[in-house]
């Protein structure tokens, strides 16, 4: 019989890789798994793929660059009228939220990092990717680096803690650390979590 020619097969495995992780964790994550989940033969896996961490890594690359595309389409459309603390603080709300189901695969991807090598690097670019696009709004790359990694803690907190968003706090700790207003309103509580 003639191989069906399927040029979306690889795609489909990278987006099945990460309903995978998704529902199961990276424990889950097995080539059988995500052959499953892809609807193809177990061979097509390891074909496109011949180790887990191949697959690891093209599902945070495709993560990574859904995730820069909203960042990219959030930065663009800030109103420049506004205060960069006053946007971030209502988009970060939009996101911690929602549905976090995509977050949370995120940072599943991003914890799978700790251990392995090889995906360290692509995590790496995701941040340094994101605090070039911050650097717009705000005066320095050290502070949007700043910015990058209260972004990272207050989404731990939601996450893991499961505490409420505080957008108000979450506002007045940017603005201490972007610049532009609002220190005088800090609590002195931690950032983004309701007290």
């Amino acid at each position: 019989m003639p191989r069906r020619y399927d040029p979306e097969r690889r795609q489909r495995i990278i987006d099945a890789a990460a309903a995978v992780v998704r529902e199961r964790g990276i424990a889950g994550l097995s080539h059988r798994a995500v052959a499953t989940a892809a609807d193809v033969p177990l061979g097509s896996t390891t074909y496109h793929f011949a180790t887990l961490d191949d697959l690891l890594v093209a599902a945070l690359r495709q993560i990574n660059a859904e995730w820069l595309a909203e960042v990219e389409r959030w930065a663009e459309g800030v109103d420049p009228a506004a205060l960069p603390a006053d946007e971030l603080a209502r988009w970060l709300e939009e996101l911690l939220t929602g549905d976090r189901a995509r977050l949370e695969l995120e940072y599943e991807l991003y914890f799978a990092a700790l251990r392995n090598e090889g995906l360290r690097p692509i995590a790496a670019e995701c941040l340094d990717e994101m605090a070039r696009m911050l650097a717009r709004l705000v005066p320095d790359a050290a502070t949007a680096r700043a910015v990058v990694a209260l972004i990272d803690g207050l989404s731990l907190q939601v996450l893991l803690a499961n505490r409420p968003y505080d957008r108000e706090g979450t506002r007045a700790t940017l603005a201490r650390i972007m610049g532009g207003g609002g220190a005088e309103d800090g609590d002195g509580g931690p950032p983004g979590t309701a007290r």
